[in-house]
């Protein structure tokens, strides 16, 4: 990975290293013990417990990597608290779309979830978004044509 900056909230962080510490300190030494006891059963070229004890270990070694890499680049998202009614990261946005309220968290792309309606600040949303404040317009092209959001809240 280079040494891009991770952006995410507290909550996000929180349940980085959460995952973390379960992978490490819970999933791995249960995978480690699957492996020394298929190890022991003997012929490993046939022992089908053994292959996919190592393959998952393998894939919880290569995540537990990942996921040291992302909390040493991670900087957390202050957030607005409602001191600056300007869009950025860790902003709740209301927007009017249409006469339709919608309301989205503006976070760090590792924390986006469009389900959760938290957009990254690097979308075509986010960027929009990103400096603006209550009754700006934000113009953001899509496949059926621009559509604008007028902002409605900031917090």
């Amino acid at each position: 990975m280079d040494s891009k900056k991770i952006y995410l909230t507290k909550d996000g962080l929180e349940e980085l290293k959460e995952e973390y510490k379960q992978l490490s300190t819970v999933k791995r030494p249960d995978v480690l013990a699957r492996v020394s006891q298929a190890r022991s059963m003997g012929d490993l070229s046939e022992n089908a417990e053994y292959v996919a004890a190592r393959e998952e270990l393998s894939f919880i070694d290569g995540r537990i990597d990942e996921l040291e890499e992302l909390l040493k680049q991670a900087v957390l998202i202050a957030g607005t608290n409602g001191h600056h009614k300007i869009v950025e990261l860790g902003s709740k946005v209301i927007l009017e779309v249409k006469g339709k309220k919608e309301t989205f968290m503006v976070v760090g792309e590792w924390e986006a979830d469009p389900k959760e309606k938290k957009i990254s600040h690097e979308s075509p949303l986010g960027k929009a978004l990103i400096g603006k404040k209550v009754g700006d317009k934000a113009e953001v092209e899509a496949p059926a044509g621009t559509v604008v959001y007028t902002i409605s809240s900031v917090s």
